[in-house]
């Protein structure tokens, strides 16, 4: 066990209020590709199906692809062994909450109670009209799915370009930050913002930075305490095992 594990684990043993904060990094050995970079999905796909504009301009054609991926693609997405582990951390009361920036579902699927959805999620679906929520799996989702109390148009409950994040999750990520004595960074790039500010935010506020990512982030030079590189599955299986070991 190298030294930066073994300084991870005896900061979340003796932690009072240790976040998690994951990105899409934490998804893809779940078979979940991010969205940006060489192997992105937005390689493939037009973004424009994520406008708020073009959304309401071409329902047939934004649900058609949404469906494709967030439910016929991601649908078939489990846990892997680094949500799983996060979900045990928490369990033990050593992990406080998750701030997320993922809309896969995988946490609360995973078994974590505590997880802010930065950008929301794809299990549920809001009317733009009424604001009645649905859930996502049942749902005819095989054309352009409508409101049964209003008939207006439903759209998945995460964020598209141009919406702000979710007001209830915005505030609880703040408070977690302000709380939290170390965060784990897991899986993210630290290039999306406002969401990117979180991590640190508790920085700013005494928070010790544990980061774990296949490479360096923008996070690594500018906030991070203790770098571990490598698989997110590998690393918290470790992790775990040398935290039960002192605990």
């Amino acid at each position: 066990m190298n030294d930066s594990l073994q300084n991870a684990i005896e900061l979340l043993v003796n932690s009072k209020h240790a976040i998690a904060y994951t990105g899409a990094g934490i998804s893809v050995e779940s078979g979940i590709p991010p969205f940006r970079g060489e192997d992105g999905l937005w390689n493939k796909y037009d973004p424009n199906i994520l406008e708020l504009s073009y959304f309401y301009l071409r329902p047939d054609k934004s649900w058609k692809v949404i469906k494709e991926i967030f439910y016929d693609f991601f649908g078939e997405a489990k846990p892997n062994k680094a949500h799983t582990v996060l979900a045990e951390l928490e369990h033990l009361a050593l992990i406080k909450a998750i701030v997320t920036q993922n809309i896969d579902n995988l946490h609360y699927d995973a078994g974590s109670k505590e997880v802010y959805e930065f950008h929301g999620n794809s299990r549920m679906l809001v009317c733009t009209g009424c604001n009645k929520k649905y859930m996502a799996a049942e749902t005819n989702l095989n054309g352009v799915p409508l409101c049964t109390s209003c008939n207006d148009l439903l759209k998945p409950d995460f964020i598209f370009f141009g919406e702000k994040i979710p007001e209830v999750a915005y505030r609880k990520s703040i408070e977690a930050a302000q709380k939290a004595d170390v965060v784990v960074i897991i899986g993210s790039t630290g290039e999306v913002y406002p969401a990117a500010s979180i991590p640190r935010y508790a920085k700013e506020n005494g928070a010790k930075i544990i980061e774990i990512n296949p490479e360096k982030s923008l996070f690594t030079d500018s906030i991070t305490d203790l770098f571990i590189k490598g698989k997110a599955t590998e690393i918290m299986h470790e992790l775990l095992i040398g935290i039960k070991q002192k605990i």
